[in-house]
């Protein structure tokens, strides 16, 4: 049985008959609403951090670090878990996403797949997943019974869980043994929870991933070493890396990152060699 709690996030908007708004008045009225989101996130550093914590120990003992959500939430997860790999070479499995309905679902929404209460541990397992994980459920409202559920039978198994969610005392934050709680208020459309919650989510998810791969050794100084050169772009930049590293000419650069496949292992290999 949950506790009664104040869905912040399905309150009504302070703002109404917005389709009479001219689009600089949206524009305007959205923006600072907007503006509101950083110090919300602010508030909950203590929580973020606590969690932080937590996955670095788990990940230097060789655990891995899951996100798991519906809707919005579940996209956003999948997309920060997506994006450590290239930034930060680290193999795919390290930091997974999964989105209630399947990878399907990042595009088209799939009928009650958040419903579920047995699905998140089912997707789960098929990753083998043990007690040397973390499992970080992401749900705005914080009563998604996907994300809730797969908390619980996470709990009940030994894993280490959090989760992210933008209403305070929910039944997902009850759930979570490491809760993030960033509350937003109202939303500018009342309930459109992609707004400022999916806002607050994508920063909170930014400042997971990049504070745990800089304390797991990701990062040298203030540049992505070991990110994936998967373009011109990145291939240029991974260049001029060296070059700020070692002072040596871009022909130079470009020939020792071709040969040792990496900005850090090329610098480590030229500070041997000189």
């Amino acid at each position: 049985m949950t506790m009664a709690f104040t869905k912040t996030t399905e309150q009504s908007s302070k703002y109404d008959h917005l389709e009479k708004m001219p689009v600089s008045e949206l524009l305007f009225h959205i923006n600072q609403e907007d503006k509101t989101v950083p110090f919300a996130v602010e508030k909950a550093l203590p929580q973020i951090e606590a969690l932080v914590q937590q996955i670095v120990l788990q990940m230097k003992a060789g655990g891995r670090l899951f996100y798991i959500g519906a809707g919005t939430s579940g996209r956003l997860g999948v997309v920060d878990a997506s994006e450590c790999p290239p930034t930060f070479g680290v193999p795919f499995e390290w930091v997974n996403g999964i989105i209630a309905g399947g990878d399907k679902a990042i595009r088209r929404a799939v009928e009650n797949a958040e419903d579920d209460t047995e699905q998140a541990w089912n997707d789960l397992s098929v990753f083998k997943i043990n007690d040397k994980d973390v499992v970080v459920g992401i749900a705005a409202s914080g009563t998604t019974p996907y994300v809730i559920g797969g908390l619980q039978v996470c709990n009940q198994n030994k894993i280490t869980t959090g989760c992210i969610t933008c209403n305070a005392g929910s039944p997902l934050a009850l759930a979570a043994q490491w809760p993030v709680e960033v509350v937003v208020g109202a939303e500018f459309v009342t309930g459109s929870s992609r707004m400022k919650a999916g806002t607050a989510q994508k920063l909170v998810l930014n400042m997971i991933s990049t504070a745990t791969m800089i304390q797991l050794g990701k990062v040298k100084g203030n540049k992505m070493v070991d990110m994936q050169l998967s373009n011109n772009k990145l291939v240029d930049r991974g260049i001029k890396m060296i070059i700020e590293e070692t002072a040596v000419s871009y022909e130079t650069a470009g020939k020792l990152l071709q040969k040792y496949g990496s900005v850090r292992k090329a610098v480590d290999h030229y500070n041997i060699k000189s």
